[in-house]
């Protein structure tokens, strides 16, 4: 007869949760002490329970006080995250001996333009790190950070969350190009949004919230909204315009790109509008210095695009 049982799939950073409850005797403060959201505190906290087969905490409007089974999780839970972060003492500075690495998440447009370059020289001059890039939408940037799967996250539109520490990089312009033959390749002169009246446009979708700023800028200068083609990609709006199906509003820091393609280039003026560049942590986690070298080499690229 097999007497064998189930092994419980308990994880360590459920643990960490339960211990970090049992300090503070309060679910919000240990979601901003991690930090984590508030729902995914209480997320680990069900999952541990439905694991253990027991309620660990009695809440009500003032306390949070831990229940029989609580009670007895608490030392073995402490032993447990003891053990584990001993192990990890061992494995990260055998692994830090041979190579550091830094995990940048970004959005998608940031990744596609700005960062290729900025990896590539930051690679010949940190040969001993390796940067492992995520492009993602900026919801999951903030997620990464915050949940220490990223050591930095970079976007435009990350809002100000507990938990964050928010940096902007650079300000980079709005600018109009233009597909070959229409305007002289390269940068030109400012031109006003004015001149953007009658044009024919393509465009990123209406939910963008790039596109949402270049919208309300264009409705001073045109009448009613202009059907006009819409892409989800800046690469794919890049082409179109390059193609000559239109010419399309994008900020500066795909300036490099769009030179690389002969596009005539313009930055709007009357009025400048701007966009911050924002770099985003972990508040209270220790900074890699590679991540230090890294946004100092991503803030030069950026200021010679700002334009």
């Amino acid at each position: 007869m097999n007497s064998s049982r189930k092994l419980m799939n308990v994880g360590s950073r459920q643990l960490l949760v339960f211990l970090e409850i049992c300090r503070l005797q309060s679910f919000a403060k240990a979601a901003e002490s991690i930090p984590m959201s508030p729902s995914g505190v209480s997320m680990l906290v069900k999952e541990l329970e439905d694991q253990v087969g027991a309620r660990l905490f009695e809440r009500t409007t003032r306390q949070v006080t831990l229940t029989d089974a609580g009670r007895r999780l608490q030392p073995v839970a402490e032993r447990i995250v003891g053990e584990l972060r001993s192990l990890e003492a061992v494995i990260g500075g055998a692994e830090a001996a041979v190579r550091s690495r830094l995990h940048v998440s970004a959005t998608p447009m940031v990744s596609a333009t700005l960062l290729p370059g900025v990896v590539r020289s930051f690679a010949d001059t940190h040969p001993q790190v390796r940067v492992q890039l995520s492009d993602v939408d900026v919801n999951a940037v903030r997620r990464q950070v915050l949940e220490e799967e990223a050591d930095i996250g970079l976007g435009f539109f990350i809002k100000a969350a507990a938990g964050l520490v928010r940096e902007p990089v650079c300000r980079f312009r709005l600018m109009r190009i233009s597909p070959p033959g229409i305007a002289p390749p390269g940068l030109g002169p400012g031109l006003p949004w004015t001149s953007l009246k009658g044009l024919p446009l393509v465009s990123l979708p209406t939910d963008n919230p790039i596109q949402a700023l270049i919208e309300k800028h264009l409705g001073r200068v045109s009448e009613g909204a202009q059907e006009r083609p819409r892409m989800n990609l800046i690469g794919t709006l890049i082409g179109m315009v390059h193609a000559g199906h239109g010419h399309a509003i994008l900020p500066s820091f795909a300036l490099d790109e769009c030179l690389r393609h002969g596009l005539g280039v313009a930055m709007l003026v009357e009025p400048d509008v701007h966009l911050d560049l924002y770099l985003v942590a972990r508040r209270g986690a220790q900074a890699k210095p590679a991540a230090h070298d890294f946004a100092q080499a991503l803030k030069q690229a950026a200021a010679r695009l700002a334009g």
